[in-house]
C-alpha cells in the first residue's frame, strides 16, 4: 500500500493532540482546523477530490472542494430513493407491488438480478432496497422510470434548491454509451444487446439469448480495432460532465443525507426505511466499505459509487457524540482506485477523532 504505515503513524499519534486540543464546536477557528486537516489529507489523494462533513448535533461542518461538480456515478441513486419515498407518500406510488423482470429490462454492472435473469417479480421496496445496499442497476433503472425518469428527479432536486445535482442517464443509457465511444454505430443498441455484451460470459442462465446476430455482435465488438485504447477514449470522455452518469456536489449531496437522518426530505417511516437501507450497505463488499470498517467502529450508514477513475462514498456515521454526514468524491483517480478508497477510509477516521477524540 502506497500509503499505509506512515499515513497511519501520524493518525495514531498526531491526531489525538489534535483532537485534544480543538477549540469548541462551531467557532470559526475550529471550522478553519478541521478544514485545514481534510485539506492536508486530501493533497496526499492520487486524484480530484473532495469531501464535506457537518456534525448534526453541533451543527460544525467543513468541506474541501464542497461546492465542485463531480462524477456522482452511483451515489446519485439516493435522489430516486427519496423521491419514490415521498411519492409513496403522497399515494403515487405503491412500494408493495410486484415487478416481473423481463429480458428488456436487465442490466450489467453491480447488483445481483444480473445473475438471477428474467421472471422473478420482486416489490418495489425491494427494488429500492437493492437500488441501495447492491447499487443494482436493474433495479436502479426500473426505478428511476417508475418516478418518471431523469426529467423528474432533476425537477425534484431543483424544486427542493438542490441546484447541481442530477443524474444524467439511466445506466443503460451509461453503458450503451461506453460502447457508443467504441464506434459510434453502438449509439443505437436495445437494451438485450448491450446486456449480452456486458455479461453474456459471466452469468449462469442461457440469457441473454445466443441468437446468430447477438453472437457476431459480441466478436465484432471483442476484435473491435478501437478495443486497444478504449480505456484512454473512456479518460478523455470523462474530461466533459455531461457524459458522467451523473452530477454531484460533496455539500448538496451532504445535505440530502442530513435531510434523510432527521426527516425532512420525506415522513418519519420512510425516513426509517431508507436509514435502514443505507445501513445495509456495509453487507454489499464494496472497496470503500471495507477501508471504512479498517478504521471506524460506529455504525455507518451509506451509498458507495464506482465508474472509471472514480470512486465515491457518502453517508452518515453514527458517533458517540451524534450523526456525521460524510461525502466523499474522487474523480480523476491515477492508480488503483482501491489505494484512495482505503485513503478515504482514514480521513473518515480522522474526522471521529476530531470530534470525539481518538479511541
Amino acid at each position: 500500500m502506497r500509503f499505509g504505515v506512515i499515513a497511519l503513524t501520524l493518525a495514531l499519534f498526531v491526531q489525538p493532540a489534535l483532537a485534544a486540543d480543538a477549540p469548541p464546536p462551531n467557532t470559526q477557528a475550529a471550522k478553519s482546523r478541521l478544514t485545514a486537516l481534510m485539506e492536508a489529507e486530501l493533497a496526499r489523494f492520487p486524484s480530484r477530490s473532495g469531501f464535506y462533513v457537518k456534525n448534526l448535533a453541533t451543527g460544525e461542518e467543513a468541506s474541501v472542494r464542497g461546492t465542485d461538480h463531480f462524477e456522482s456515478a452511483s451515489t446519485i441513486k439516493l435522489a430516486t430513493l427519496v423521491l419514490a419515498y415521498r411519492m409513496a407518500e403522497a399515494g403515487q406510488l405503491n412500494l408493495s407491488e410486484r415487478i416481473v423482470l423481463r429480458p428488456e429490462d436487465m442490466r450489467g454492472g453491480s447488483g445481483i438480478f444480473r445473475f438471477k435473469g428474467p421472471g422473478i417479480n420482486p416489490s418495489v421496496r425491494d427494488l429500492l432496497m437493492e437500488m441501495v445496499i447492491t447499487s443494482d442497476n436493474t433495479a436502479t433503472d426500473l426505478m428511476m422510470a417508475k418516478v418518471g425518469g431523469t426529467a423528474k428527479i432533476v425537477e425534484f432536486l431543483r424544486a427542493n434548491g438542490f441546484t447541481a445535482m442530477r443524474p444524467n442517464f439511466t445506466t443503460f443509457e451509461y453503458f450503451r454509451g461506453i460502447y457508443a465511444t467504441l464506434d459510434p454505430k453502438y449509439a443505437t443498441l436495445g437494451p438485450e444487446d448491450v446486456f449480452a455484451l456486458c455479461c453474456a460470459q459471466t452469468v449462469l442462465p442461457s440469457f441473454p439469448a445466443p441468437n446468430p446476430a447477438r453472437q457476431k455482435l459480441m466478436q465484432e465488438v471483442q476484435a473491435h480495432p478501437n478495443g486497444a485504447n478504449l480505456n484512454k477514449a473512456l479518460l478523455e470522455r470523462q474530461k466533459d460532465e455531461k457524459a458522467w452518469f451523473g452530477i454531484a456536489t460533496p455539500a448538496e449531496m451532504g445535505r440530502l443525507l442530513e435531510g434523510i437522518e432527521k426527516g425532512t426530505l420525506a415522513g418519519p417511516a420512510s425516513s426509517d426505511e431508507m436509514r435502514k437501507m443505507l445501513r445495509n450497505t456495509l453487507s454489499s463488499g464494496t472497496a470503500v466499505a471495507s477501508a471504512l470498517k479498517l478504521y471506524i467502529s460506529p455504525p455507518i450508514g451509506h451509498k458507495t459509487g464506482d465508474t472509471t477513475a472514480t470512486t465515491n462514498d457518502v453517508g452518515i456515521v453514527y458517533a458517540k457524540s451524534g450523526p456525521i454526514v460524510m461525502a466523499s468524491y474522487n474523480n480523476d483517480i491515477v492508480g488503483p482506485t482501491g489505494t484512495v478508497s482505503e485513503m478515504v477510509g482514514h480521513v473518515a477516521r480522522l474526522v471521529l477523532e476530531y470530534f470525539e477524540g481518538a479511541s
